[in-house]
């Protein structure tokens, strides 16, 4: 059991992006939590380069509030970034993450914090139902029992980002190199007690979703190459039945023109339609080896997965402030 008390220190890293008027909403709420919870507290607000007005709104909350941190992107690097550029702050004793627009609800906490104080490292929110189009409801579903088949890691289903890490796991993500990051999949690797807490996922409460079906797709794709070896082991699969079939209609070509050599198929369309079948095996396969190799290429460039512009109450000048008003 780990105790929660007013020595116990949470962090909330909340990414955001076109997110300008839930982040009012999302402070209320989240310092009711952690009020409720009676511990001390940070929030980390990551402005990932947002088009809107989202950095004058979190100056003001940073300016009436220390215990708001606010890290300023110099350009939009994504919400896996902006998660790790929190993280890598971070001061709490467990760590927070959550997604600006309030599809993650706060009240949440609360329920993470009793697993988390049962002994789990990890707990992240279970999806058990999300309110989308069918459409974008089927593709999550068919995505996450996807992954999970196709990953050298078991992956549990219906779990996106938002959760509650340990220091311990916290320090774990932070110390992986890797730039090309999949937080959810990163926090399974790395193992410790984890567990789930069902909830409904909503709509966004302001603003349309930047989020579509093809966007979706190069998520899961990125997911999918990140942690699973399945598309290289499927190159072998196609490359062993394609020789296996070919072999077999080269034999039945030989037997068919001995037995009926009027009737055997001569001319280019069957030679046509055999090189459009192979060049488009292996253009596949080429497409397959080619995004492992771009993935590759990504790491060895040791490239930042960010860059930060700028920081509003930093850990360190937020400390010197406190000892100052003592």
């Amino acid at each position: 059991m780990r105790p929660i008390s007013a020595d116990t220190r949470l962090t909330a890293v909340v990414v955001c992006y076109r997110d300008a008027p839930a982040v009012p909403i999302m402070y209320e709420r989240l310092t009711g939590v952690f009020a409720k919870l009676g511990v001390d507290y940070e929030i980390i607000f990551v402005n990932d380069a947002s088009p809107d007005d989202a950095r004058e709104v979190l100056a003001e909350l940073a300016s009436r509030d220390s215990k708001v941190v606010v890290i300023n992107h110099a350009r939009n690097f994504g919400s896996q970034s902006g998660f790790t550029s929190g993280m890598r702050i971070a001061t709490g004793d467990a760590v927070i993450l959550l997604d600006g627009d309030l599809q993650d609800p706060p009240e949440l906490i609360e329920d993470f914090c009793r697993e988390w104080q049962a002994g789990h490292d990890v707990v992240y929110g279970e999806r058990t139902k999300r309110e989308a189009p069918l459409l974008m409801r089927g593709a999550y579903k068919l995505f996450y029992r996807l992954f999970r088949a196709m990953s050298y890691v078991p992956i549990p289903v219906d779990a996106g980002d938002f959760s509650l890490l340990d220091r311990r796991v916290v320090d774990a993500l932070n110390s992986m190199p890797e730039k090309n990051r999949f937080l959810r999949g990163l926090r399974a690797w790395a193992g410790f007690r984890q567990t789930g807490v069902p909830y409904v996922r909503p709509e966004r409460m302001f603003g349309r979703s930047s989020n579509s079906l093809l966007r979706n797709v190069g998520w899961a794709s990125k997911a999918i190459f990140s942690f699973s070896y399945a598309p290289l082991r499927m190159i072998t699969v196609v490359a062993l039945v394609t020789v296996v079939l070919s072999l077999g209609l080269a034999v039945w070509q030989v037997v068919f023109r001995l037995l009926y050599p009027v009737a055997t198929p001569s001319g280019l369309t069957t030679v046509i339609v055999l090189i459009l079948f192979l060049g488009g095996v292996q253009l596949l396969c080429l497409a397959v080896i080619g995004t492992y190799l771009a993935h590759i290429y990504d790491e060895v460039k040791h490239r930042p997965a960010y860059i930060v512009e700028s920081i509003l109450n930093a850990p360190g000048e937020r400390a010197k402030h406190d000892n100052a008003r003592r």
